[in-house]
Order: C-alpha cells, then structure tokens, then sequence
C-alpha cells in the first residue's frame, strides 16, 4: 500500500489521500484514523469526512494549522495496526422481482447472466459499508465480483423510489429516500434506512456490513407492512475481531 498524501483544501481544510482505487483495505484504513483522530478531540478540528479511499479535515486555521494535523495523522499512522475491526452485520430482505427490480433483466444481459445469477452473485457474501454520503443514511457498499463492474445508467432517472437497492462500477447503494439517480435498480428492501421519526434516523454505517437476503414479492410485501406498523426489526449481529460471519 503506497504512503498517504496530504494535500490543502484552501485555507481551512486539509485531505488525506490514501489510495487511487476503491479498495476495501485502503478504505478501513481511512476509517481507522478518521476514528483515532476523533478520539484525540485536538483543538481547531471542525469535522473529519471520510470518503472511499480519502479523508477530509476541516479545521480553523485561527486555532490549529495544517502541519500539526499532519503531524498528529502521521503518528496515528505510524501506529496503525494490522488486521480488521470488529462490525455489526445485518441480514437484510430484499425483493428482486418484478417493479421491485426494473434494472435486473438489463444489468443481467450486460453481465451475460441470468437474472438469477445475477442475484445469487449479489446475495452470496456479506457486502462492507465503505462510506456514506449523497443522501441521509446512504450506504456504499462494495465490492461485488468483477462480473458487476458495469457503468452507472447512460440516462439517470429523475425519481428513484425509497429504499431501492442499485449497482454500478461492483458497488451496491440504497436509495433512502425517493430522489434522482443514475445507477441500476436490481431490487427494493421492505426495511427504511433512514427514518427520522426513529430515536436513531440512520440505520447503518461505514464499517458495518450488509447480507441481502432475497425474498418474494409476496414476502416483501408482508414484511413492509410489518415495518410501517413498527413491528418488524432487521436482524443485527455484533462481529467480534478476528471472528468470521
């Protein structure tokens, strides 16, 4: 893995670029100093953004500079330890038929599959939350077998519905709430990932990770009333380190 570079953002933020790819490993280890930096509470440091495979700080320059940012990151790294983290893994129901799915048949020919190939390729291992971002509690989750490295739609939709489960570039997004948005929908979970009437508005994040279950229309159905009833809670497991799922 190359060394990070730093890099100004103007005059009150300062980048942290660790990689030039999505790599799972190089996106942990964003994470793991966007976490080691936020337990330092330095002075100065306004918000810390972690992406894919950088990290934004935003800091006042009338209080901290740039150097001593880097000089607290550089010691963060010098110390960084090998191996993964624990992480919460959730079992989440999806549909992927019929309206449910309106992209499955289309991705399916691209990747020369059968629409179920398709979903037992999406279906077949847990999928880690590499950032959020773009809408409130919108999950980026990779990354899927090279056979799902297909480009984003040529034309983006103007409205994608809530909760529909996408793939572009052997990534997986789920749309929390009904907006525009360029990649293939290939299913819909029952389950709300962001809900702000809940105690807690975002359901998941970065680090978790995610094993799409597929159900039928019918099933999906039931569950979703279950869910605008308050009856129905996803199932979550705590992954201990160095534990396999």
């Amino acid at each position: 893995m190359s060394e990070p570079v730093f890099l100004p953002a103007g005059d009150t933020a300062l980048v942290v670029q660790f990689g030039e790819a999505v790599d799972a490993v190089v996106n942990r280890q964003v994470r793991h100093v966007a976490a080691k930096l936020r337990e330092l509470s330095l002075g100065g440091i306004v918000d810390i953004v972690p992406t894919i495979r950088s990290l934004m700080v935003h800091y006042d320059p009338l209080v901290t500079r740039s150097s001593e940012l880097q000089s607290a990151i550089s010691e963060i790294l010098h110390h960084q330890h090998e191996g993964e983290d624990g992480y919460r893994l959730w079992s989440i129901p999806v549909c992927y038929e019929g309206d449910c799915a309106p992209d499955l048949d289309s991705v399916a020919r691209d990747m020369n599959l059968a629409p179920a190939e398709v979903v037992r390729g999406h279906t077949a291992d847990p999928q880690e939350i590499l950032m959020m971002g773009f809408l409130p509690g919108f999950p980026y989750l990779g990354l899927l077998p090279e056979d799902f490295d297909v480009p984003r739609r040529f034309e983006p939709r103007v409205k994608v519905p809530a909760r529909s489960i996408s793939i572009a570039v052997r990534q997986t997004t789920i749309y929390t709430v009904e907006s525009p948005g360029g990649w293939h929908l290939i299913g819909r979970t029952p389950i709300e990932f962001f809900d702000p009437k809940r105690e807690a508005p975002i359901l998941v994040a970065a680090g978790d990770r995610i094993h799409f279950q597929p159900v039928s229309f019918a099933d999906y159905e039931v569950l979703r009333k279950d869910v605008e009833a308050g009856e129905y809670v996803p199932v979550v497991e705590d992954i201990a380190p160095g534990e396999s799922a």
